[in-house]
């Protein structure tokens, strides 16, 4: 049975674990609202090179280009971007969950033929998938502390160059989509080869003047597109992590005080009982010298 002492230095332990999950909450949120700027300022460059690429290549059907060429698949790569830390609830497991999945089910036959492999953004996932029976490309464990549009350059050049090369035919990303602080989408997105985006397409009839010409600028913006898509899934995926821990830490703190809550009902009857033990004993002391 704990004793008085026990409790209370419990109590203590907790009220100092709630001070760390309140900070880290606090923390989080700062970092959060720097991430939604981030997001905003990127989305509009994305969407836009988005809607003119597709206009383009709504209008040039052959443009020849290697990155939109569809070829028999073989080899598969799956990227899955996790956080670098923990404490963020769920979020990386459910990326890495839905990894398994998509690995064990919907591409069952390229794993039995060792034809797919992975490449793990974040340090969770290669942590996770380093020990277990899975063919592991490249990992990138630490980028998200100095998140910047070169690491999105470098991520795209690197699958690119193996999608150029024959090495893989198909490259997917499994990603967390931001959409709230309570929410977070799981996305899994074709990369390579590039798939027109038809809902993005202009409803225009004018006829433009391209210079120098419609397979030019498309050879043009496809790297380009490439580049914008990784650097918006990343900033989404490091976005909907500080949702996540902002969520977790939240929950942490508010469990913190109903258990303190619990503790100090637990320690009031202890000391009660210990009281009203001292009590028995001083009346029975004193009725046994009475008796004598």
């Amino acid at each position: 049975m704990a004793t008085l002492r026990d409790i209370k230095n419990r109590i203590v332990g907790v009220k100092n674990t709630q001070k760390i999950t309140k900070a880290m909450k606090m923390v989080a949120a700062a970092r959060l609202r720097r991430a939604q700027e981030n997001i905003i300022n990127a989305r509009p460059y994305s969407r836009k090179i988005t809607e003119v690429l597709s206009h383009l290549m709504s209008l040039e059907k052959q443009s020849g280009n290697p990155l939109l060429q569809e070829r028999e698949v073989k080899k598969i790569g799956l990227v899955l971007v996790t956080s670098d830390r923990g404490l963020c609830g769920s979020f990386n497991m459910n990326i890495i969950n839905k990894t398994i999945s998509l690995v064990n089910e919907d591409f069952a036959d390229y794993k039995k033929n060792d034809a797919i492999e992975l490449f793990c953004v974040g340090k969770k996932g290669f942590d996770f998938f380093k020990t277990k029976n899975y063919r592991i490309g490249n990992g990138y464990p630490g980028i998200f502390s100095s998140l910047n549009y070169e690491t999105a350059v470098m991520l795209v050049n690197e699958y690119k160059t193996k999608f150029l090369n024959g090495d893989l035919d198909k490259v997917y990303v499994v990603y967390n989509e931001f959409k709230s602080v309570m929410q977070q989408n799981i996305i899994v997105k074709q990369l390579l080869p590039i798939l027109p985006q038809t809902e993005h397409q202009e409803e225009k009839e004018t006829d433009y003047i391209f210079e120098p010409d419609k397979l030019s600028i498309i050879n043009s913006l496809l790297p380009r597109y490439l580049n914008s898509q990784m650097w918006t899934l990343l900033l989404d995926s490091y976005a909907a992590e500080l949702g996540a821990r902002m969520t977790a830490m939240d929950m942490a703190t508010e469990n913190a005080k109903e258990l303190i809550r619990t503790l100090n009902i637990q320690y009031n009857k202890e000391r009660q009982a210990t009281i009203t033990t001292e009590i028995l004993e001083i009346v029975s002391g004193a009725n046994a010298l009475k008796e004598q």
